[in-house]
């Protein structure tokens, strides 16, 4: 069974016809303790094969925007220790998992997850920026679960951000649906 985790109901509205046999959808509501939790029961399924994370994302690339992306790799935007670890780096934690995590090598996209909504360039550079990402990733390579993380651009992270992801929320869901069926 392929677990499709999203944010939103409103991200992925029209899942009527999604094969429930093969794929369950779960909303996990939005941010890193949400998503985490979500995809630890998913992981835990005795059905789980694959966990799929499909959502919107802000870019501070202007060509980016309305194209649905897979992620190569994310990074916790929002973890900051200085001086005990570098940005984006889990302090004390020894595990490979405990900064970037790459999902997929032939991908070149940077993800960037952290608990804000971002209006100005992030410190941490990426490619896109989300909310639930890195958590449902980490999960996921702790687990065992291989994990793919699908995005839509919905808006350019800066002051028109939040009116931008409104509007165009549910944009790439059809998008997605026909990747689905390939999968």
């Amino acid at each position: 069974m392929i677990y499709v985790l999203v944010a939103l109901k409103s991200e992925l509205p029209n899942i009527e016809d999604l094969d429930s046999s093969k794929i369950k959808v779960w909303y996990t509501g939005v941010g890193k303790i949400n998503a985490t939790v979500t995809a630890t029961l998913a992981a835990n399924q005795k059905d789980c094969e694959r966990m799929i994370n499909f959502g919107t994302a802000g870019t501070l690339e202007p060509l980016l925007a309305g194209k649905i992306l897979e992620v190569g790799a994310v990074r916790q935007r929002d973890m900051d220790t200085r001086p005990h670890a570098s940005l984006g780096m889990t302090p004390f934690e020894t595990s490979e998992i405990a900064g970037d995590i790459t999902l997929n090598p032939e991908s070149k996209v940077i993800l960037s997850t952290g608990d804000n909504f971002v209006k100005d360039a992030p410190e941490l550079k990426s490619h896109l920026v989300d909310m639930e990402g890195y958590a449902i990733a980490k999960v996921g390579k702790m687990f065992n679960t291989p994990t793919t993380i699908i995005k839509y651009v919905s808006d350019l992270a800066n002051e028109d951000a939040p009116s931008a992801w409104a509007e165009n929320q549910s944009a790439g869901a059809d998008m997605f649906l026909n990747l689905l069926k390939d999968i």
